[in-house]
């Protein structure tokens, strides 16, 4: 995979990475912070309480969201947060990162399990950095 906005790095002597990048190198000068997004719809509603892989969807929607109002693509992302409830699922969270970045190499990613979030219904929210021109 090829990006345009990120040098992308994982060296040989470190494991393949799962749905992420070892390393980041972004080419913009613009850093965009996008705050924790969870499984909120518009009307601040909860969705699909318990299934990760649909909360997670939402969240991706919700990023999707941020960077159409700022002008970005997921390629601009070079970094993500993910706090889960559920760090152990990283295969389900790592197959809906896929549908949303395609093609796109994926950022460099942390996965924090936690023992909670905002509300005891979340599974998961994620932040992302953003390098953009000006």
């Amino acid at each position: 995979m090829q990006s345009l906005q990120r040098e992308i790095i994982n060296p040989s002597s470190i494991h393949d990475p799962i749905g992420y990048t070892h390393i980041t190198i972004p080419k913009g000068k613009k850093i965009v912070f996008i705050a924790g997004q969870v499984a909120w719809d518009k009307n601040l509603q909860v969705v699909e309480v318990g299934d990760l892989a649909k909360q997670t969807d939402m969240v991706y929607q919700n990023i999707e969201q941020a960077l159409i109002e700022i002008g970005a693509t997921w390629d601009h992302i070079a970094k993500t947060t993910i706090f889960t409830t559920q760090p152990h699922e990283y295969e389900i969270i790592g197959s809906v990162t896929a549908r949303y970045f395609g093609d796109t190499p994926p950022p460099s990613q942390t996965i924090v399990g936690v023992m909670g979030l905002a509300l005891p219904e979340f599974l998961i929210e994620i932040e992302a950095t953003v390098v953009m021109e000006e």
